[in-house]
């Protein structure tokens, strides 16, 4: 997770620069208490022209947000989607961007470790927070970061929920309130856009449910422990071979621990996500005899995937097309 004494350095520049700039002319936002009242678009410069800014950190918060905000809002994406976010760190620049909005919108349950100090250390008084995940039942999941306040083994908090179709629906019910709250003037519209949202959504879970329901196997192998959620919701087992970080390569006793589960399952497939390396994925599958597929997490979007207009339901699309290959394969 982020190294605290470079982020702290980040935010005393950030401060310098705002301070410079004069805060975007945070002056004009329109504060908290008159939120739920006026319209953040028109009130915050005074001009109907102005459309609600909404900062959001990584894609799936992009997407829902960009989903329900439609042209309504203008929605920037913090962390790039070609970059895995589990350790990514703000840039001055980014905490501005922050600085600037009508609203920041995170998942949060400790994903992106760096928010609560960014939102301590800047004037945002002006800003409507919403933790996508706030109030969302979590799961604990086993953490191995090295260097972290964490030891090996200690169980922490799995913070992908957005994988679990209907608590990505939770979470775009969440974002539509808040942005109906700050824009009151749009509220209709971001209703409107959010229950069509949903209903694709809805129906993302009845895909799922039509193929989980009847699969003779329901255990896969992932090289990332990112899937509890979406095994919670359809009965499945994830069998990972590394913990909630990608980015930690996993002990030569987790991989033959691994190994042997998935030989005696006789398992068909391992799994591996497009922003991180295969070599571990392809490890255990040389080991065991079985090919590797990409399982998605939606951690960020490859730039051939952002020109395919991939988005967040697509993407889940894909991923259950790419699961058929595991649990549609009799078990042994």
């Amino acid at each position: 997770m982020p190294t605290w004494k470079k982020t702290s350095s980040l935010l005393a520049l950030a401060v310098i620069l705002t301070t410079a700039t004069g805060c975007g002319s945070a002056s004009k936002l329109v504060p908290k208490s008159d939120a739920a009242t006026t319209s953040a678009a028109s009130s915050a410069t005074g001009s109907e022209d102005r459309k609600l800014q909404i900062v959001t950190t990584f894609y799936p918060m992009y997407d829902f947000a960009k989903q329900i905000a439609g042209d309504q809002a203008d929605v920037t994406l913090l962390i790039p989607s070609n970059v895995e976010p589990h350790d990514w760190e703000p840039t001055p620049q980014d905490l501005i961007k922050i600085q600037k909005a009508d609203v920041f919108i995170y998942n949060g349950a400790g994903l992106e470790g760096w928010v609560d100090k960014t939102l301590q250390s800047l004037n945002l008084n002006h800003l409507k927070i919403v933790e996508a995940s706030k109030g969302l039942p979590l799961l604990e999941g086993e953490f191995e970061e090295e260097g972290s306040s964490a030891h090996p083994g200690e169980a922490q908090l799995d913070p992908h929920v957005w994988l679990d179709p209907v608590l990505a629906e939770q979470q775009v019910s969440t974002i539509e309130k808040a942005l109906a709250e700050v824009d009151p003037a749009h509220a209709a519209a971001y209703q409107a856009s959010g229950e069509a949202y949903q209903q694709r959504l809805q129906n993302l879970d009845k895909s799922y449910r039509a193929v989980t329901s009847t699969a003779p196997r329901k255990e896969f192998v992932t090289s990332h422990a990112a899937f509890g959620y979406l095994a919670k919701r359809y009965g499945l087992q994830q069998i990972p071979i590394s913990g909630l970080n990608p980015e930690v390569e996993p002990t030569t006793a987790q991989v033959a621990d691994v190994v042997k589960l998935a030989k005696s399952h006789a398992t068909p497939v391992i799994y591996f996500e497009s922003l991180v390396s295969p070599k571990v994925a392809e490890r255990v599958a040389q080991e065991i005899g079985c090919t590797t597929e990409v399982l998605d997490p939606l951690e960020g979007l490859s730039d051939e995937e952002q020109a395919q207009h991939l988005d967040y339901v697509s993407v889940m699309e894909r991923n259950l097309e790419a699961l058929k290959k595991s649990l549609l394969v009799p078990a042994k």
